[in-house]
């Protein structure tokens, strides 16, 4: 019996023997021949378990979420805005910054006029606060004391004549005339110059009595060698005399002329911060005139143009007002600085009373430094206004 074509000798058709193909043994699962592995690693070995992995660390431990309604304080701060009305919004990065860039200028221009104002105000009345006082009380003071000190020296010099005579009682008046309107003067020494001229008044009633009792008696007579020595002792006797008396007052009214003429270094240093904060100003005016024309494309802005011409026109106004009344008191205390003679007396008081002429004018003037101030606070305000208002911030 021949085999036939592809079978394997000892297998039959039917397929059932354990020769035929179902029945091949199947190979075992494992490496293959050749790839190095280790002996008991075939089917017939059992798998090692899988190592666990090690246990994760537990979740940190959160709180709870509040879940308390928002409160009435939280509600109140949300509405706030974040910056002041006027700023303008925060600009975002590269984003627009033109209404911080107006906020800022705003408060620049507001902050330099009003300390211009106040240092004007406060310099101007440095010079022209002691001028109206020179010119009613401490000027006239001066030339009444010298105006007694005239009439007394030819009050002595009648005194020897050998019969009263009208000359002496004429000067003897003028004197005490003259000690009355120095008296008018409230500043003249305080409540101590007040009672030294009460004191001179009595001592040249006293001088005039003792010199007419003199001229009654005879001429060689001793008793009127007596009275006449001893009214001329109240006169000039050292320290305590009427003419040393007199003189220590008027060297006090003349240091009182020196005090109010002098042009000190506060003065100076005052109107050097007003220089500064005048060019300081009209910068800043001139810098936001042309941001405005570059920012806005607005040639002019007729407030701001207003300010830098108030402000420029009220500074020159008050250095010259200054410059005038200060030459005015320089001139008077240079003529109020000597002893005049008593000719000359009546000619010092017309050139004082033209030296501090219009000096009570231009005093009253410093209210108008504040009202200019006022007024160029608010073309400042009124300059930017629209601008800002354009740009102002608005909660959401």
């Amino acid at each position: 019996m021949s085999t036939g074509r592809g079978m394997t000798p000892g297998t039959g058709a039917g397929g059932d023997t354990p020769h035929g193909p179902a029945a091949l043994p199947s190979t075992p699962p494992g490496p293959a021949p050749g790839t190095g592995a280790p002996p008991g690693t075939g089917a017939g070995t059992r798998a090692p378990a899988p190592v666990a992995p090690p246990p994760a660390p537990p979740p940190p431990r959160t709180r709870p979420a509040d879940r308390r309604t928002r409160g009435r304080t939280h509600r109140r701060l949300a509405r706030l805005p974040a910056r002041p009305p006027g700023a303008g919004r925060r600009p975002p990065e590269g984003g627009s910054t033109t209404a911080h860039d107006l906020a800022v200028r705003r408060r620049l221009l507001l902050t330099l006029s009003a300390l211009l104002t106040l240092s004007l105000f406060v310099s101007y009345q440095g010079v022209h606060g002691d001028a109206n006082p020179l010119r009613t009380s401490t000027a006239p003071s001066v030339l009444s004391l010298d105006t007694a000190l005239y009439a007394l020296g030819e009050a002595r010099r009648d005194a020897r004549a050998p019969a009263p005579t009208s000359d002496f009682q004429k000067q003897i008046s003028v004197a005490a005339q003259s000690l009355s309107a120095a008296a008018a003067d409230d500043d003249l020494g305080g409540p101590a110059g007040r009672q030294t001229l009460q004191t001179i008044t009595g001592l040249i009633t006293v001088y005039a009595v003792k010199v007419q009792q003199s001229q009654l008696q005879p001429d060689d007579s001793v008793l009127r060698e007596a009275y006449l020595a001893y009214a001329t002792d109240i006169l000039t006797q050292k320290g305590s005399g009427i003419e040393d008396r007199l003189k220590a007052l008027q060297r006090q009214q003349r240091a009182t002329v020196h005090r109010q003429t002098s042009f000190g270094p506060l003065l100076w240093l005052a109107w050097s911060v007003c220089l500064l904060l005048v060019l300081a100003l009209g910068a800043a005016l001139l810098e936001t005139q042309l941001y405005l024309r570059r920012r806005f494309r607005r040639r002019y802005n007729r407030q701001l143009l207003a300010a830098l011409a108030l402000s420029a026109a009220g500074f020159v106004a008050a250095a010259l007002f200054t410059v005038w009344t200060q030459q005015g008191m320089t001139d008077t205390r240079h003529l109020l600085d000597r002893t005049l003679p008593g000719r000359l007396i009546p000619d010092a008081g017309r050139d004082t009373a033209s030296y501090l002429a219009h000096t009570g004018f231009r005093a009253a003037a410093a209210v108008w430094i504040l009202i200019g101030g006022v007024l160029l606070m608010a073309l400042a305000e009124t300059g930017l206004r629209r601008h800002i208002d354009d740009y102002r911030f608005r909660p959401r």
